[in-house]
């Protein structure tokens, strides 16, 4: 189980949603394994895997696979995160994606390989685009909702300008995609190379009605505080997974080795662990599992070299891990892009 953590007023907006769409509270709050206290304030974190269960739960209830796509284009950013107020105090829309960027980790834990921002601007010719950077992970919920929740903004905000153009993303077409035409408005191209959004370029250069600096200084300073409390509790976490990605391809890692390389005992290294809620294990195996997707999602190496890269002694050991991981084979995984 993955050891990242979101805030937990996303949780709460889509279980206000599910429930108003007819699903048990109850039942959902149980598959989920959280409770109204863990749901009382909007920064506290929760468990990534917590919330997928919800929605998960959700969309069983409902029937409707487009449950979280619905509850993005219907909900207001401001209401589940303080991000959202930082956005809406921006000066323009370069800005806030400079902001949204840097305060990404308060909505999120979402692993970016190589250091890179999670959205970017890229121009072609005449055309903008919005890119994600999330790795590939073969689920359509999160690549579509990140991109309906900046169209979504955008339409309540300035309807006069709209923002989408034209959409491209990387997974296949999801069981609602008949639906799309309504939810996005725009051409959507399946499979493509990358998931981006094309938007329109007149918001490279229109200022934002709501960027006020002095509100805009009293959200950043709360949200820098949240960062720096998430940076202080995941330090051991950070300098643990830096030590084994050196040595991943070694397959079994010593605890005692890595201690040693970050200047501590074992028993020290295992109590500031401890005190984080993870386990040397579960670092490792949550490191094996981003980087598998890392791998296979750059289309450059193949599963077998994949499996040496992470350690697994034959390749057969890796796909079992794979399979637990997301469900799917490592073959099965890539046929959804």
């Amino acid at each position: 189980m993955s050891d990242q953590t979101m805030a937990a007023g996303f949780a709460t907006a889509f279980l206000d949603y599910a429930v108003a769409e007819g699903a048990p509270r109850g039942s959902l709050l149980a598959a989920s394994r959280l409770t109204d206290e863990d749901l009382a304030d909007q920064d506290t974190r929760i468990a990534v895997a917590s919330y997928q269960a919800l929605i998960a739960a959700g969309v069983e209830a409902t029937g409707d696979t487009s449950l979280l796509l619905r509850h993005v284009l219907e909900t207001k950013l401001e209401t589940m995160s303080i991000v959202g107020q930082i956005v809406h105090a921006s000066t323009s829309f370069p800005h806030s994606l400079d902001q949204l960027n840097r305060y990404a980790r308060l909505m999120a834990d979402v692993p970016i390989p190589g250091g890179r921002d999670r959205f970017a601007l890229e121009r072609d010719g005449d055309a903008v685009w919005l890119v994600d950077h999330r790795p590939c992970d073969g689920s359509w919920m999160a690549t579509e909702a990140s991109f309906a929740r900046f169209i979504s903004e955008f339409r309540r905000s300035a309807p006069e300008f709209p923002f989408e153009r034209a959409l491209e993303v990387t997974y296949a077409p999801p069981p609602h995609a008949n639906r799309y035409p309504e939810f996005f408005r725009v051409p959507v191209t399946f499979r493509a190379a990358r998931n981006a959004l094309r938007i329109n370029p007149v918001w490279l250069d229109e200022a934002f009605d709501g960027g006020k600096d002095y509100v805009f200084g009293i959200f950043t300073r709360h949200a820098d505080a949240l960062l720096d409390d998430l940076a202080t509790r995941d330090t051991v976490r950070s300098a643990v997974e830096a030590r084994m990605l050196a040595d991943l391809h070694e397959g079994t890692l010593s605890m005692d080795r890595i201690a040693r390389d970050l200047g501590m005992s074992r028993q020290t290294l295992y109590r500031r662990m401890k005190d984080e809620g993870i386990t040397f294990a579960q670092v490792h195996d949550d490191l094996r599992r981003r980087m598998a997707m890392d791998y296979l999602s750059a289309r450059k190496v193949s599963v077998g070299e994949t499996a040496y890269l992470l350690g697994f002694s034959e390749a057969s050991a890796f796909v079992r891990a794979f399979r637990r991981w997301t469900g799917a084979s490592p073959t099965a995984w890539l046929a959804q892009d």
